[in-house]
């Protein structure tokens, strides 16, 4: 019985442990990636200004090539719209476009549905320096408490930003090729 009740208590204690951290993390949370590319951002811009050319870059698309996709809204630019739903990867969702301009920023709307959902903002910022372009790829977004608890665990930063990494990449050689 007293190691029972030790045990318990080590639990216990273990789990306030967790919530008193989680409680330290922000109420928000931003992960960016950057690279440069050799091609003009007018070049660069329509790759990521209409998602009909996120096929050919997107890290995501290649993790279930068979998900299902649908495109409403303006053929590009502010008011596109780009839904999914596909495997446990790359689950269910939607992104709408909702600031654009050209060559320099699109502001994305992204919201996903499945595993978990969550409301958050990614952007892109083409950056013109001399032949090249400085492409910095963010997703910003609240951080509730449920999400502070499971960033004491899984590093956001490190989840997303591989992914980041790659489509970046990506985006480096359909622009350069």
């Amino acid at each position: 019985m007293m190691t029972l009740a030790i045990v318990g208590g080590v639990l216990g204690a273990i789990l306030v442990l967790i919530l008193v951290v989680a409680a330290t993390k922000p109420d928000s949370f931003r992960v960016a990636r950057e690279t440069v590319i050799v091609a003009s951002p007018d070049r660069v811009f329509p790759l990521v200004n209409d998602f009909h050319e996120w096929p050919s870059w997107s890290p995501w698309e290649k993790m279930d090539p068979a998900m299902t996709k649908t495109h409403t809204g303006a053929a590009h630019g502010k008011g596109a719209v780009y839904s999914w739903k596909g495997n446990s990867k790359v689950g269910e969702g939607r992104m709408e476009i909702t600031d654009s301009v050209a060559p320099s920023k699109i502001r994305i709307k992204l919201d996903f549905l499945k595993p978990f959902e969550a409301h958050n903002t990614a952007e892109f910022s083409l950056e013109a320096q001399g032949g090249n372009t400085k492409v910095t790829w963010a997703m910003t977004g609240a951080q509730p408490f449920m999400f502070k608890v499971m960033s004491v665990f899984m590093n956001m930063d490190r989840m997303i930003g591989k992914d980041f990494e790659t489509g970046l990449a990506n985006l480096k050689a359909k622009a350069q090729g």
